[in-house]
């Protein structure tokens, strides 16, 4: 049985690295939003055309954006969500939305400082993680049935 999961969330740090370099060797195929920012935001000025006006532009990225957040999320057996310390991740929150109503498999990672804000996502989920080694755990029983040793 292999695994396809969907790493959505904060672009800021290494994280989505961190699980992938911890799940090396497990039957997993990782999929996710671009994560270079600036790529991500002028997606849409840099295929559809240049837009003026700041909303515009931002809501033709937005769209083809989408395109490959819905495709990665319906696609996904497991959805990840992680929430960065430092922005709100308002995007995120909606894709963990989305793939709840799919129907579809969901680990959030968060620290401790946002328990509050996310407790109705956690209620979401099926695991809720501070720590991206503990995704992988996750994953790794999910696959094997081993626990961490």
């Amino acid at each position: 049985m292999g695994l396809n999961v969907y790493l959505s969330g904060e672009i800021h740090t290494d994280w989505r690295e961190q699980i992938i370099d911890g799940a090396k060797g497990l039957d997993i195929s990782f999929n996710s939003p671009v994560t270079i920012h600036e790529a991500s935001d002028d997606c849409g000025v840099a295929i559809l055309g240049s837009e003026p006006n700041k909303y515009w532009h931002d809501h033709k990225g937005a769209m083809v954006n989408a395109i490959r957040t819905r495709k990665g999320i319906s696609d996904a057996d497991v959805v990840v969500v992680r929430f960065g310390d430092q922005y709100k991740q308002w995007n995120a929150a909606f894709d963990a939305g989305y793939a709840a109503a799919l129907g579809k498999s969901i680990i959030v990672v968060h620290g401790p400082d946002h328990q509050h804000a996310l407790k109705e996502v956690d209620a979401a989920a099926l695991a809720v993680a501070e720590h991206p080694s503990q995704v992988v755990d996750v994953l790794r029983y999910v696959l094997t049935g081993k626990l961490p040793s």
